[in-house]
């Protein structure tokens, strides 16, 4: 295991993390992601958290936590304090929540995704497969009045955070520069607990980021869209926004980026071996070049290497 460190303060600096879900073993695209948060945190003299993110746990696969964590730790990608899981901080979202509901900007919602699609086709907005649907605001009372009783007495409903009118967010990435959403156009009032009592992953992130004081987040290019909603919550509840920084994804033969859903393959860390090339490939994809090569390298002389290597201004391939 690696060698863990006491927390941190803000005042530490750098606090980065990667937060991947346990519904399977690591692939090329997450590969990247992990690589690219750990060099950034390392050329930085940061430091480097694991998140399990397993608050949607009909998704998640018994044992696929730690195999994540067998394959980091043969890559050479350790981690500086003990892993936490989101299943087992359930009280942090619902103190959130309890928060949102005394700011009055929560309400209840029994919609259906059908309910929500058929009220936007009566509007005569179609929305195309695998895009998001925008929320029309069905349930959106005319005044918020806090509910009574905790939201664990809520059931068969869900919790929406009801947005202000003409909410644009603007942010600057590390990457790909000036970013611009406006929420009520692209997103509408989100879902903060779902109908089935499971916390949604924006509650869940933001509220885990900032419990651990995290500084800065390199993730996936594929969640960036979420990040002016998580800004704004994060606003709400009085949390810092960390810097953020988009990676490209890595895509299939179809254009598709790889995930789970896509039958994407494991990555190979049997060996020392199969880990290095494994590396390597997600460093040419993340714009690394002239880094060590053949066989005699080790991982360690690597990614030190690597890390020395890692600029955010690089081309990405």
């Amino acid at each position: 295991m690696p060698n863990l460190k006491n927390p941190s303060s803000p005042s530490d600096g750098y606090r980065g993390r990667f937060a991947p879900s346990p519904t399977g073993p690591l692939h090329a695209g997450s590969l990247v992601a992990a690589l690219g948060s750990w060099l950034d945190a390392r050329q930085n003299h940061g430091q480097w958290l694991l998140r399990i993110e397993d608050v949607d746990t009909p998704r998640c696969i018994p044992g696929a936590d730690q195999e994540i964590m067998r394959q980091l730790l043969a890559c050479g990608l350790s981690w500086d304090e003990e892993p936490i899981w989101q299943s087992e901080h359930q009280e942090r979202y619902k103190r959130a929540l309890d928060r949102l509901n005394e700011l009055k900007v929560l309400y209840t919602c029994t919609c259906s995704r059908q309910t929500i699609a058929s009220a936007l086709e009566a509007q005569g907005v179609i929305t195309p497969r695998n895009q998001e649907i925008i929320y029309p605001g069905t349930c959106r009372p005319h005044e918020i009045i806090p509910y009574k009783g905790g939201s664990e007495l809520l059931d068969e409903v869900a919790l929406r955070l009801a947005l202000p009118p003409n909410l644009t967010i603007e942010f600057e990435d590390l990457a790909l520069g000036k970013q611009r959403q406006d929420l009520n156009r692209d997103v509408g009032d989100f879902v903060l607990r779902r109908r089935d009592d499971l916390f949604t992953y924006q509650l869940a992130v933001v509220v885990d980021d900032a419990e651990q004081k995290i500084t800065h987040i390199v993730r996936g290019e594929d969640l960036l869209s979420n990040t002016a909603r998580q800004i704004h919550l994060q606003r709400v509840l009085g949390y810092a926004t960390p810097s953020y920084f988009h990676l490209p994804l890595v895509l299939d033969e179809h254009g598709e980026k790889l995930s789970k859903q896509t039958l994407a393959t494991a990555i190979h860390t049997e060996t020392e071996q199969q880990a290095l090339n494994s590396l390597r490939n997600a460093a040419r994809h993340l714009g690394l070049s002239d880094l060590p090569d053949g066989n005699r390298v080790s991982i360690a002389e690597w990614l030190l290497a690597a890390t020395q290597a890692w600029n955010r201004r690089i081309t990405f391939s």
